[in-house]
């Protein structure tokens, strides 16, 4: 697996996902930013997250959104002072702490949805449908690829 060549990043596959990735992010920020909203992308991943199932627990978040446990934390810690989400502790388990939608979190939901359910087509109108679905395919081959070196 140690290739010493030099990569020319240009022509690599995951520098363009990285690059992609970030301006996609910067993309968001500034969308979001010009609708008022107070957000981060980090903090919409939550929001998205804790919509479709309110109540998770904050290791469970910190798993699915690929954070550590004490990014995470701040994180939650940083919605709470926004009067995003609140922290509860698990009724049978003290030691777990769930994180709920308030309802100006949820009203922030509102607001984000149509803005991110715009902007996601806008990006990939440059793509026709097949080229959507070779890429997504492509990724996916990579993503396993990655699994399986991590695994080793």
């Amino acid at each position: 697996m140690n290739n010493t060549k030099a990569i020319d990043l240009n022509s690599h596959a995951l520098s363009w996902v990285g690059k992609i990735h970030y301006d996609f992010g910067f993309l968001v920020q500034k969308a979001f930013g010009e609708n008022g909203l107070d957000l981060s992308k980090e903090q919409w991943s939550v929001l998205k997250r804790l919509h479709v199932n309110d109540g998770q627990p904050q290791n469970d978040l910190a798993f699915i959104t690929h954070r550590d446990k004490t990014s995470m934390t701040r994180l939650v810690n940083t919605m709470e002072s926004k009067d995003l989400v609140v922290r509860k502790s698990d009724e049978n388990d003290r030691r777990v702490n769930r994180i709920f939608l308030t309802d100006h979190g949820k009203e922030v939901i509102e607001k984000v949805q149509p803005i991110m359910y715009d902007l996601i087509p806008a990006v990939q109108e440059s793509l026709n449908d097949q080229e959507i679905e070779v890429l997504i395919t492509a990724l996916q081959k990579v993503k396993a690829k990655i699994a399986e070196i991590a695994e080793e």
